[in-house]
């Protein structure tokens, strides 16, 4: 180190260039929606209309939270939030999510898939898993939605007998 240094300022050439560092460069839609996340927050989990979805990549301690709350009459969602501890692809991931479930019917939001995410962020292969965790915690959540909805409806059956 201390001889690159002397060499550089007398002048005399090195006879390899340095090593130099590969800088990884997010598209601006990952830059968007990490720099200005949508709907961040949370429901209350004991809502009868909140279905959520917590999902977790152990390999890079991705985790994410997104919920759903859905319209009792139509059944479709109004509404979504999400946290998310992991990185900024983790959390574009979700930001995304939470924007496309709005306005959709659970069997719809099923449809969406983490390659669809992953295009519309641009990730790299490195970085897939961010979709997959957000696709895995759409499902989970409409998952947590339904159990619910089986629960009320078989309550409300009984009290009826």
């Amino acid at each position: 180190m201390l001889r690159m240094a002397s060499k550089k300022l007398l002048g005399i050439p090195s006879p390899s260039p340095p090593l130099q560092t590969l800088q990884r460069l997010y598209h601006q839609n990952v830059i968007d929606h990490y720099n200005n996340p949508r709907n961040v927050g949370s429901f209350d989990k004991n809502d009868p209309n909140v279905g959520t979805g917590l999902v977790g990549a152990p390999a890079c301690g991705d985790v994410m939270k997104l919920q759903i709350k859905i319209d009792e009459e139509s059944g479709k969602i109004v509404d979504a939030c999400f946290k998310t501890f992991g990185c900024g692809s983790a959390i574009a991931s979700s930001s995304v999510a939470t924007e496309w479930v709005k306005g959709k019917s659970m069997d719809e939001v099923l449809t969406i898939k983490n390659t669809e995410i992953a295009k519309h962020l641009s990730l790299p292969p490195v970085k897939l898993h961010c979709s997959m965790l957000a696709e895995d915690a759409i499902k989970a959540a409409v998952k947590d939605a339904e159990a619910k909805r089986g629960k009320m409806n078989g309550s409300s059956k009984a009290a009826d007998a």
